[in-house]
């Protein structure tokens, strides 16, 4: 039996019914992006600072704290909060930029997503509100005195929420039908004593009337309603007639979506009436600061309760295309009743019955943080050019992303978080997909088609990376997790989307090229990536000119170039199974792959190699202009790379294409030299069994893996750090012309100020990376099966298949997220939390990376994004999200998840 949700599904992804027109796809703070940057300095963070969010209109996207609006962010909704206290409305997110923080990049509010329906026909978060004062300056101030060793300080330290006199503020919507919103807020005062909150529902609209080619502007109305209602109408030359229904006769505060030039600029308004009308009318009480006539662009309704301790205040209200003369609230509690059990039907569809209770709680609250992070991108880089005074078709034009000027953008896109971004990134994009498909296969898979389309990829082929810099290097995971969602559709419903598959392919073909072409100096299939997304882990800035001059052959890089033909050769058999023109492409991408595996494995007359023999381990190696090459000794997730790039083709397919076997092995058999620099030829050229793709022997597998599995070194009680351990007594220094190089064990936010000091990969966990080297080992098992053990962990004296050492580190991960035998989930360290109070225990953050030795959250406290992935691993050993990590496992329990 299909249930509710899956029919909207269908309705949507088949039929063309809107339930995606309408979701959460409002920012809860524009922080980071470049885009609003009216000037060309390298601090776009401070060209739209949060003190300005509240007096200027944006140009690309709006933000709003629980926000909701339609698919081109034409029409906003979202909550505005006043304590009575703070000097300003609580209208969206506060955070430091890198210059106001220890380590800057971070939210310091505290709020959490609590569910979500792909189609937003029930959406549900709690935002914590504090009774005194916000204190966003002593935030600022003590963050600005803390060193790179110190904590972050976080909002929870700073006793705003003793006593629990704090709200929790808890934001519903429903959907009746696809155009009919019910919105409800229910605020709990968690206090001793009854206590005063304003609650300001704002509707308006993004402002495009004065930059976007004369656009009509539209107009919002307060309307009187007889029945005692407050009622906004809304109108829109492209989206009709909306209806806001208040349920109660409150005031209506509108204002115009207009900067305010004389406070942000120094120069005349455009408008009597300007963006922070509704601020200044609640806060200041400045009633000429907003319309007395009722119309303009930006609209409140001004509730304001008084909540005794331990009580609860709820307000309801309805946006709607349907003018109604009955009461437009019959029926509400029942639609929101039947949205409620409608969403946990459909999760117990997604997550089966073999859950625990708090895996459950883990596995839906991350997947409704990456719902609620489907965010509004909008950019037109001619435009943007245009804008900045740059002739868009001149060389060498001196702003960001001059050579983009092809990139359209207007899409819903999963975002890393919703308060910092929206600015996607191109590996991002990837794990998010991989992470949403059991929830929303369909989303995931045109959120990879999205960046492989005309508008985004660049003619060249390559796929922009992220909004600070389109031309940097993301590592090239679209292709595994193309397939990914290929193979989870395959095993779900019994038939993969070939088209998607096909399509994908093509694109990916032009990309893989486009690596061949520019990431390969001197031709050797050796690669240069440069930072490949991981920031400070490397002696230098990878992306930047070295010091030494010259350039860095990378492991890593080289790995994922490996596992691109991999995963490209995966592709293309499974096409040929209907079109045997690709066995040719599949043929010609194993010899590719055939050259990068001896490359990597090949020892020059310099006697260098990624491969370091004396330590049994892969390094970068550094090339100097003048000939001479030095290993770069880290021990990092860079050298376990290499093993992540190891795959299986099941032995199916040398009985289906016997003439890819023979053509292998026929060109091996025409280089010898390839053949030398290879493991494992004799083994693999029989008859029967799987064929491994990898780019290590046996012995050398065995080298890598009592070094991850060290716990000493890699294996941390919570996952795969990266960085060993080791380091911490012995770190890397390597001195250039009298200064000094160094790499330490860091296991929780960074010590070094390199890419802003803002992330770390010198010691944390972070999931993405794990997911890769669990797929890996799930391979590797898949291949060598149950005679093949090592100790796990190393010096345990416990032997473990390859499939239990990939189990073991998912049950680490998972266990950052679950309660311990003390009942405090480890990802929230040492934080003041009340892990006791029902109102704290069961809330989960989804951080950017954890604390290599105790799982701490680190970094970016909400960015759920690729961190949504933990959902994946209470399933993985366990449901049909196995099949699509591996071919043919030997050894999974059965596949349980419904269909």
């Amino acid at each position: 039996m299909v249930d509710a949700e899956r029919r909207r599904l269908d309705e949507a992804d088949l039929t063309g019914v809107a339930w995606r027109r309408w979701g959460p796809y409002l920012s809860e703070r524009q922080w980071g992006t470049v885009r609003e940057d009216r000037g060309t300095g390298p601090d776009s963070w401070a060209a739209f600072t949060h003190d300005q969010a509240r007096y200027r209109a944006y140009r690309w996207g709006e933000d709003g704290l629980a926000g909701f609006c339609d698919d081109r962010q034409q029409l906003c909704l979202a909550l505005a909060l006043w304590n009575g206290a703070d000097p300003i409305l609580k209208e969206r997110l506060f955070g430091l930029t890198n210059a106001e923080g220890n380590h800057g990049e971070d939210v310091k509010e505290c709020y959490f997503y609590l569910d979500a329906t792909p189609t937003s026909s029930y959406l549900k978060m709690l935002y914590k509100y504090p009774q005194a004062e916000f204190p966003y300056a002593d935030l600022v101030a003590t963050n600005r005195m803390r060193g790179k060793l110190d904590p972050e300080y976080e909002l929870v330290d700073t006793g705003i929420f003793g006593a629990d006199r704090y709200f929790d503020v808890e934001v519903e919507y429903a959907k009746a039908t696809p155009e009919d919103v019910l919105m409800r807020i229910t605020a709990h005062n968690r206090g001793p004593a009854q206590a005063l909150l304003h609650v300001l529902p704002t509707l308006w609209f993004r402002h495009t009337w004065s930059w976007a080619g004369g656009a009509e502007k539209p107009r919002l109305h307060a309307i009187s309603d007889l029945r005692g209602r407050a009622t906004v109408r809304a109108e829109h030359a492209e989206l009709g007639v909306r209806w806001l229904y208040g349920e109660t006769t409150v005031g209506v505060l509108v204002t115009d979506n207009e900067t305010n030039n004389e406070r942000v600029f120094g120069s005349a308004n455009d408008s009597r009436y300007v963006k922070d009308g509704i601020h200044r009318a609640v806060v200041h009480g400045e009633a000429g600061a907003v319309d007395p006539s009722g119309t303009g662009t930006k609209a409140a309704l001004h509730h304001i309760a008084s909540v005794p301790a331990g009580g609860t205040a709820t307000i309801r209200l309805r946006l709607t295309d349907i003018q109604t003369d009955t009461d437009p609230f019959a029926g509400f509690d029942e639609v929101f009743a039947a949205r409620i059990a409608e969403a946990d039907e459909y999760y117990a569809g997604v997550l089966g019955t073999d859950l625990s209770a708090d895996e459950r709680l883990v596995c839906r609250q991350a997947l409704a943080g990456m719902l609620w992070s489907k965010q509004y991108y909008a950019l037109d880089v001619e435009r943007w050019l245009e804008e900045h005074g740059a002739d868009p078709l001149a060389a060498d034009v001196p702003l960001r992303n001059s050579d983009w000027r092809h990139m359209v953008a207007e899409d819903i896109i999963s975002m890393p978080d919703t308060w910092e971004y929206p600015w996607f990134a191109a590996w991002d994009l990837a794990f998010h997909a991989v992470a949403i498909a059991p929830v929303d296969l369909a989303f995931a898979k045109q959120q990879l088609n999205l960046l492989l389309g005309r508008r985004y990829l660049h003619p060249n082929g390559q796929l922009p990376a992220y909004e600070w810099n389109f031309s940097d290097v993301n590592p090239p995971v679209h292709a595994w997790a193309t397939l990914f969602v290929y193979e989870f559709e395959k095993a779900r419903t019994g038939k993969g989307d070939r088209a998607f598959l096909e399509n994908a392919f093509h694109k990916l073909m032009r990309n893989f090229d486009w690596w061949l072409n520019r990431k390969d100096t001197d031709d050797r299939n050796i690669f240069q990536g440069g930072f490949l997304g991981l920031d400070n882990i490397g002696v230098f800035d990878r992306s930047a000119p070295l010091p030494t001059g010259g350039w860095i052959d990378q492991a890593d890089g080289t790995a994922w170039m490996a596992l691109y033909c991999e995963n490209l050769t995966q592709m293309a058999v499974e096409l040929a199974v209907q079109n045997p023109v690709y066995l040719e492409q599949a043929k010609m991408l194993m010899q590719n792959f055939a050259w990068i595996a001896a490359a990597t494995n090949h020892v020059g007359p310099d006697g260098m190699s990624l491969w370091d023999e004396e330590d049994g381990f892969f390094y970068d190696v550094l090339r100097r202009p003048d000939g001479s090459a030095t290993p770069l000794r880290v021990r990092s997730i860079v050298g376990l790379m290499p093993l992540a790039a190891a795959t299986v083709l099941g032995s199916e397919v040398r009985t289906a294409f016997p003439g890819l076997v023979t053509d292998a092995a026929g060109f091996l058999d025409r280089h010898p030299a390839v053949t030398k620099a290879l493991w494992g030829h004799g083994r693999q050229s029989r008859a029967t069994g799987p064929m491994l793709f990898a780019l290590f022997d046996e012995a050398r597998l065995r080298r890598i893996l009592a070094r991850m599995l060290d716990e000493a070194e890699f294996l941390g009680p919570h996952g795969i750090r990266s960085v060993s351990r080791w380091h911490l007594e012995h770190p890397y220094v390597l001195r250039v012309d009298g200064q000094e190089y160094r790499v330490g064990y860091v296991p929780a936010e960074s010590d070094s100020g390199m890419f802003g000091g803002n992330s770390n990969w010198r010691g944390p966990v972070w999931l993405p990376i794990n997911v890769m080297l669990i797929r890996a080992l799930l391979n590797l098992y898949a291949y060598f099966g149950d005679e093949f053990t090592v100790e796990c962990p190393t010096g345990s004296g416990r032997q473990a298949t390859l499939y239990e050492v990939a189990r073991e580190i998912g049950d680490r991960l998972t266990g950052t997220f679950l309660p311990g035998p003390d009942g405090r989930r480890p990802l929230y360290g040492d934080a003041p939390i009340p892990h006791d109070s029902p109102h704290w225990r069961d809330l989960v953050l989804f951080y950017e990376y954890f604390h290599g030795d105790n799982g701490a959250g680190i970094g970016a406290s909400h960015q759920t994004g690729w961190t949504g992935t933990v959902a994946l691993l209470p399933l993985l050993f366990r449901s049909r999200v196995a099949a699509a990590m591996i071919p043919r496992p030997r050894r999974l329990a059965p596949l349980s998840v419904p269909s």
